[in-house]
């Protein structure tokens, strides 16, 4: 898991405060098809974990470069393509941008912004307590994620110890950086979604469909029903 410095926030003062722990929850059964046992974590359509995990060995490296997962780090992770996706394995970072929430606000989270890239239907910012989205690196030199077929309110999937869920591409971030989340797709894979202290220090694997959009991008039962066919699709492809 990086640390982000306050170098990255647009906001001053924010208070240097940590959100309590939470405990993990899926998201709500109406919101998912669990197929595993009772117990055995969360699981968004029909489509294994190990089945995607299985089709995603190797890499086809698009980027023209690789990302660090933090600040500090090397640059050691590649974004990789596969039959009509781009993904990419890496941590994960607690994103709470968007709209002001009891849990995503400036005193809960010192990076804190009140603004996504892409906006809801209503043409509000997204909603980083409720809806499970993914952030990709700006446009740079590495790799343009709108190049490559990736837009704003496309289907994501995010795998995580043997647990599968859907997500919306819904902001942007560093240039230099990769895997990030919002506090609700941290929360619903049993992550800390703490967004200064929780997150994951590894083992995150997004899957990110090509020229895919979830309608309206706020509705996660579209990302999880639109996700599941995609994901059937991916896996018959050779």
């Amino acid at each position: 898991m990086r640390r982000r410095t306050l170098a990255l926030a647009t906001a001053s003062g924010a208070a240097l405060l940590a959100a309590a722990a939470l405990p993990a929850t899926a998201q709500p059964a109406a919101h998912r098809t669990t197929t595993a046992a009772p117990g055995a974590g969360l699981q968004e359509g029909s489509v294994s974990a190990a089945d995607l995990l299985a089709k995603l060995k190797g890499c086809s490296q698009l980027s023209n470069g690789k990302y660090r997962t933090d600040e500090e780090t090397s640059a050691t992770v590649p974004v990789c393509g596969k039959n009509g996706a781009v993904f990419w394995k890496a941590d994960m970072d607690v994103d709470c941008d968007g709209q002001t929430t009891s849990k995503c606000n400036a005193d809960t989270d010192p990076w804190y912004q009140d603004d996504t890239a892409f906006h809801q239907s209503n043409g509000k910012p997204l909603n980083a307590e409720k809806l499970p989205y993914v952030v990709v690196p700006s446009v740079s030199g590495i790799w343009n994620y709108a190049s490559a077929g990736i837009k704003g309110g496309g289907v994501v999937a995010i795998i995580y110890n043997n647990q599968v869920e859907y997500a919306v591409v819904g902001d942007t971030g560093p240039d230099k950086i990769i895997g990030e989340a919002s506090y609700a797709a941290a929360k619903g894979l049993g992550i800390d979604p703490d967004p200064e202290n929780g997150g994951a220090d590894s083992g995150v694997t997004y899957v990110l469909f090509k020229n895919s959009k979830a309608s309206p991008i706020e509705s996660h039962a579209d990302a999880v029903s639109r996700g599941d066919a995609l994901a059937k699709k991916f896996l018959q492809d050779n």
